[in-house]
């Protein structure tokens, strides 16, 4: 590892943790040369598949857009920002464990509903109204029917 400091490229690790979440390790390290100490993380590269839109176009998977869209569909609601973090970690999870490098950009909207409507009702219900286009009063009937 180059220290970040004088350039070295020789530094001692002094100590490694793990991370609280477990998603990742700490290790601080010592540069043989200046002596000064830094911090380093390491984390997995996980490569998660492509997202295909209904126009045919290839998207790359963003983890900010999917929490953006929880967080619209749950503003106002009360659900913990750890009750998001769960939903979208099995999103993810879902999401690498799929045998394609591709998966549908529904199949997605579908894994978003299914955790919503495990978290919040409203919340499922104001994402369902976007998502499925709903053109009248009557498919707002049909869905809240669905989630009694």
């Amino acid at each position: 590892m180059k220290c970040p400091f004088c350039g070295h490229l020789e530094t001692q690790v002094v100590e490694t943790r793990l991370a609280e979440d477990g998603g990742f390790i700490r290790r601080r390290r010592q540069c043989g040369a200046c002596e000064k100490r830094f911090t380093t993380y390491e984390k997995p590269e996980v490569s998660f598949p492509a997202i295909v839109k209904k126009d045919g176009r290839r998207i790359e998977y963003q983890r900010e857009k999917l929490r953006a869209s929880l967080n619209l569909a749950l503003r106002k609601r009360p659900v913990s920002t750890e009750q998001v973090d769960g939903a979208i970690e099995r999103i993810e999870e879902n999401l690498l464990n799929q045998p394609h490098r591709e998966v549908a950009s529904n199949r997605l909207g579908e894994l978003v509903m299914r955790e919503l409507k495990k978290l919040d009702k409203v919340a499922y219900v104001r994402f369902a109204s976007v998502y499925r286009s709903f053109e009248d009063i009557d498919d707002f009937k049909t869905l809240v029917d669905e989630v009694r």
